[in-house]
């Protein structure tokens, strides 16, 4: 049987995802759980978000849904998944700074090594601000995700019902149906402060400069 032409290349962008960097032959960086950090290309520019813009994946443009936000937003009332399939209201979680980590997918080794990054790079930040990671994965997937990690200090959040939180913020790449790779800071009050959203999908963030936002966030409340 042969797949629509559409279906075909959902599943071409998928399986590419999750083999970039498999034979990558850059030095790797040993972490207290074992992993292996890889020499990934950082993206130092960020696109924008919303309908009308696209991301790309190995050059390939994707486009966006739903209404962009910016710095200076506040981040939009959407409920998303926890680990137990109960529903948060994301902007529920106000009261504090937030680093909010976004990727495609967790299956992916990109997505795999922001997600260390942010647990294990972040100097001690996570001891003053919520470390948030956002994917389309299940909840249950999420928690797989984790504990083989051996990630304890950053709260998983579900998009899975919908893509809700990307359409809202203007992150959902709506064919394969996956969030465009971004980081957000955002501060107690709500506000998006910093907010990078990487303009090649198989390119991290710049997590050290959303980790000096968010200092510079910490500092000014101190």
């Amino acid at each position: 049987m042969r797949l629509p032409k559409s279906l075909l290349s959902v599943v071409t962008i998928m399986l590419s995802l999750a083999s970039v960097g498999c034979t990558m032959s850059w030095p790797s960086f040993g972490s207290d759980t074992g992993f292996a950090y890889q020499n990934y290309p950082v993206a130092r520019t960020t696109a924008t978000a919303g309908n009308g813009h696209t991301v790309t994946f190995k050059g390939t443009p994707l486009p966006l849904e739903g209404h962009g936000v910016k710095v200076g937003d506040t981040l939009p009332n959407v409920q998303v998944a926890k680990s137990d399939l109960s529903l948060i209201n994301i902007a529920d979680t106000k009261g504090t700074i937030r680093v909010i980590s976004i990727v495609p997918s967790l299956d992916t080794k990109v997505c795999e090594q922001q997600t260390h990054y942010l647990s294990e790079k972040n100097n001690g930040l996570d001891k003053h601000v919520q470390l948030i990671t956002i994917s389309v994965d299940t909840p249950f997937a999420q928690g797989r995700f984790a504990k083989d990690a051996k990630i304890n200090n950053i709260t998983f959040l579900s998009d899975y019902r919908g893509g809700d939180f990307g359409k809202t913020n203007g992150l959902l790449v709506k064919d394969p149906h996956i969030l465009a790779r971004s980081v957000m800071v955002v501060d107690k009050d709500n506000v998006i402060r910093y907010l990078q959203v990487t303009p090649e999908l198989a390119q991290l963030p710049d997590m050290e400069a959303a980790f000096q936002a968010a200092n510079a966030l910490v500092r000014s409340n101190s």
